[in-house]
């Protein structure tokens, strides 16, 4: 709810110590009505945080356009890349750029208003991690996302019901998570899986106020799929490769030894002999050979991994969740 004027009022902790986080990539129409939104809702609900606006590369003027609108708001920083690298890269780059507590991802075509804000804050004050909204009204792309977000609740067993909309976290989380271009759609998937809590709220979607949607298209599906695959092997066989690469070798390599049996038996006590099965034989020993050594390849990464988490965990860059015991 707004201020009441009449009456003495503070500001919770979050409302001060928090960075709105814009990426933006070729939304110059959308900036005229993003800035002022924004900071009418700072205004109206005492927002004493930051906004950094994260131009990706755009050819419109979408950050000096930002910076005009923004002219004589301090709370307003526009920050830049040469060339369009990405949500993720946007966000990891905004997170570096401030040392505020807490951070709120928002879009910049206004699909979700900045009147949320509050909401979202309210939430990690009241000790959450990860706070994610669900999509109340018309979505153009819902039965891709619904699906899409079934098989990854399904796959990851995460408590939220929708991974790709506005959402906000301490930014002790972002230190823990190491994310990959595209990533930041798996960003509370990864976050659960380190012992980091999420819920989530209702939030209304509005349609987009101008410009073109930058996730559409069918290859966006294709990488989703892919990226949720990729996601899903690491989580589960990173720790250990050789159940996913050495186990099936010994498998294929003991496969390769009964048919090189096999057709010994063929060929000198039946007297038959059957050369498709020689070549089954060198198949099964070079791919379970194969298999085996990039499992105990897999296991030398997976030591060196886990000694730069045991040195980050040292010089406190890895941050703990509610979960690992921070309230």
């Amino acid at each position: 709810m707004a201020r009441d004027e009449r009456a003495p009022w503070s500001p919770p902790r979050a409302y001060r110590d928090f960075a709105l986080v814009v990426p933006a990539y070729n939304e110059a129409p959308n900036i005229p009505h993003l800035i002022p939104e924004v900071r009418a809702a700072f205004e109206e609900f005492g927002l004493a945080g930051e906004v950094i606006l994260v131009d990706d590369g755009s050819t419109d003027g979408t950050a000096e356009l930002a910076e005009s609108e923004g002219d004589g708001w301090d709370r307003l920083r526009v920050l830049r890349h040469r060339v369009n690298l990405g949500k993720t890269e946007a966000l990891l780059t905004a997170a570096g750029a401030t040392d505020r507590r807490y951070l709120v991802l928002f879009d910049a075509d206004l699909q979700h208003l900045p009147a949320e804000i509050p909401r979202y804050l309210d939430k990690l004050e009241e000790g959450w991690d990860i706070v994610t909204g669900r999509k109340v009204g018309r979505y153009d792309k819902r039965a891709v996302s619904s699906i899409y977000n079934a098989l990854s609740r399904r796959i990851f067993k995460v408590p939220v019901s929708d991974l790709n909309s506005m959402k906000a976290f301490r930014a002790d989380v972002l230190k823990a998570v190491r994310l990959r271009h595209d990533w930041h759609r798996f960003f509370v998937v990864l976050a659960h899986r380190k012992g980091f809590s999420a819920t989530e709220i209702d939030i209304e979607l509005h349609p987009r106020r101008a410009g073109e949607p930058k996730y559409s298209g069918k290859s966006r599906i294709v990488g989703g799929v892919l990226d949720l695959m990729a996601v899903w092997f690491q989580l589960r066989f990173s720790r250990k490769p050789m159940v996913a690469f050495g186990l099936p070798g010994v498998f294929m390599m003991a496969a390769g030894v009964l048919t090189g049996l096999a057709a010994l038996y063929l060929r000198f006590v039946v007297g038959q002999g059957f050369r498709p099965l020689l070549y089954l034989v060198v198949l099964l020993i070079t791919v379970g050979v194969l298999c085996f050594a990039a499992g105990m390849l897999g296991e030398m990464v997976a030591s060196v991994h886990d000694e730069l988490d045991a040195m980050r965990r040292e010089r406190g860059d890895g941050g703990r969740g509610r979960g690992a015991g921070e309230g």
